[in-house]
């Protein structure tokens, strides 16, 4: 379903071949916006015959494969119509296909700026604009087409850069992009897929293979959603809350007519309104902390100390979905999603204090979900920068000092990667990050920087104060997924169960590494970003010790799935 704004644009369309139906796309919106706003929401065949469709929104699940024009293995969220292109729902076997070979080893360009910048969100980009301010030579490289990440995301460029409602969200990002481009920093679109010691990346574009070598490395990855494994959770239709928000935000496409939102934090309140207000039947927003009440007002309390702008949004975003009739449901989490005609029904279960027990059930288009965010990481533990865990939020933090940098000299990382501080915070991180690079390369810092990476650090002290304050009144006092069946798939990829991760640790596999060659968990394409956790948590609490870095899935490349041809040339450069 498309959203008309109401001015008088007109849009290059062609015609989409997909599976033999004709579907009107816009030129420059991805394929997953073409289909979802035509009402198709599945994508592919998982080897056992089960539908997939698209799930993450931002290439990191790789459920949306489709064949493009005869070419498999295209995430359909990250691949734009240019064209009227022949689309096919993917099948195992078509997975299979193999594409053209890669340029030999002598022919990848390898590149040394002063500083190489991975992501193009908040915190990337400000470190990048703030670097080459400072005079440094840098290359800003992101996976995806637009600039902006997750947070800033910015309308197709066939809106001609006008969203579906204008806000402080996009005009921020577009400013700071602006900002990018005009400190000359070199943009290159393209996947990392290696990273080795000291400071070597290998990566894919466009136009083939690359290597870069920077004099420092400015890490700002970002974060990916975490999902609740519960049945359904895999059927076309379900995806999480930040997908349904790129849908919309970027390509003016609502994921449905009805939509259920449920998980845990701001991100579902805002994206619920969002939605509500572009048009969408939001049937209810499920949120698994309790409702707020005095025994939280602490909480409240220091984020209104910290930042009293970034509370009345939330006070705007439960204003707004009020308004509007939405049922906000407290302590209830998700317990089943079915099929149901041409939709969705999803079975809600309520936290009594004690137990779970049946709640409402819901019949939607879409369910979004949204249980918090989980750091990507990965390139940081490719080069061996110290992690720990965070417990209370089950994922790895990357130590870091005061200026952002790791235990790796000259390896800086920013923002979310390194555990969740928000957007905000990644951006003052960038900048902090950025201005220390340069001083370590000899170079001379503007003072304009220097005050600027000073104001920084005072306001990243307020924003992570506002962070605590935010993990405290959003703090489940339920857990969120003590009661999966043992049918549930833990792997989404390898469709592994957690019946199967059981018998495996029964069977003598208390570690990650044996339930992975026992079960195959891991092994799919996502390359273990949803199930290592939940397997190193299980892990953990079989054998009775604690959670350490060595308890997950250790980093190998490719970081990211490529092509076999791409990494056999990408293995070496020429000195």
């Amino acid at each position: 379903m498309r959203i008309e704004t109401g001015e008088a644009q007109t849009f290059a369309e062609v015609t989409l071949d997909f599976d033999g139906a004709p579907i009107v796309a816009r030129t420059g919106e991805t394929i997953a916006a073409a289909l979802i706003a035509a009402g198709l929401r599945a994508l592919r065949k998982t080897p056992n015959g089960e539908e997939r469709g698209i799930y993450c929104g931002m290439g990191v699940c790789r459920e949306c494969l489709v064949e493009v024009d005869g070419t498999a293995n295209l995430r359909a969220c990250m691949t734009k119509v240019s064209g009227p292109h022949r689309v096919r729902r993917q099948t195992a076997a078509a997975a299979a296909v193999p594409g053209k070979a890669s340029p030999t080893p002598g022919d990848i360009p390898c590149d040394s700026p002063d500083i190489a910048v991975i992501g193009g969100g908040a915190g990337g980009l400000a470190a990048a604009a703030a670097a080459a301010e400072a005079g440094a030579r840098v290359i800003l490289i992101d996976e995806r087409p637009q600039l902006g990440g997750q947070f800033y995301k910015q309308p197709a460029a066939l809106y001609g850069g006008v969203g579906p409602f204008e806000d402080a969200q996009f005009r921020d990002g577009a400013a700071l992009i602006e900002r990018t481009r005009a400190a000359g920093v070199q943009i290159v679109e393209g996947e990392v897929w290696g990273a080795f010691a000291p400071l070597e990346l290998s990566l894919v574009t466009a136009a083939g293979p690359r290597h870069v070598r920077p004099g420092r490395l400015i890490v700002a990855t970002g974060a990916y959603e975490r999902g609740l494994p519960v049945p359904g959770w895999t059927l076309p239709g379900v995806m999480t809350t930040g997908a349904a928000q790129t849908l919309l935000r970027s390509y003016r496409v609502l994921a449905g007519r009805r939509i259920l939102v449920a998980g845990n934090g701001p991100l579902n309140l805002q994206v619920a309104r969002e939605l509500a207000r572009a048009g969408a039947h939001v049937v209810a927003v499920a949120e698994l902390a309790p409702r707020p009440s005095w025994s939280r007002s602490a909480a409240l309390w220091q984020m209104l100390r910290a930042d009293p702008a970034l509370l009345r949004d939330g006070v705007v975003y439960l204003a707004g979905l009020r308004r509007r009739g939405v049922p906000m449901l407290f302590a209830h989490r998700l317990g089943l999603i079915e099929k149901a005609g041409e939709g969705l029904r999803a079975q809600l279960e309520r936290w009594n204090g004690v137990s779970f027990s049946q709640g409402p059930t819901f019949l939607a288009d879409v369910v979004c979900m949204g249980y918090g965010f989980m750091p990507s990481n990965e390139v940081l533990r490719a080069l061996d920068a110290r992690q720990v865990f965070d417990r209370a939020r089950g994922h790895l933090v990357t130590v870091r000092d005061a200026d952002c940098c790791t235990s790796v000299p000259g390896l800086y990382g920013v923002g979310d990667c390194c555990g969740l501080g928000g957007a905000h915070a990644a951006r003052e991180e960038g900048i902090i990050a950025a201005v220390a690079a340069v001083a370590t390369l000899g170079r001379a810092v503007p003072p304009r920087l220097v005050e600027e990476a000073r104001a920084a650090r005072t306001r990243l002290k307020r924003l992570r104060l506002f962070q605590k304050g935010l993990w405290r009144l959003f703090a489940p006092s339920a857990p969120a997924g003590t009661a999966m069946g043992r049918d549930v798939l833990i792997c989404r990829c390898e469709e592994v169960t957690l019946g199967e991760i059981e018998a495996a640790l029964a069977d003598g596999s208390p570690s990650v590494g044996g339930i992975k060659r026992r079960t195959r968990v891991g092994m799919g394409r996502c390359q273990g970003r949803y199930c290592g956790a939940l397997v190193a948590a299980m892990a953990a609490e079989r054998r009775g010790g604690d959670i350490d870095e060595d308890a997950f899935f250790a980093p190998r490349p490719p970081i990211k799935p490529v092509r076999i041809g791409d990494l056999v040339g990408g293995m070496k450069a020429e000195p």
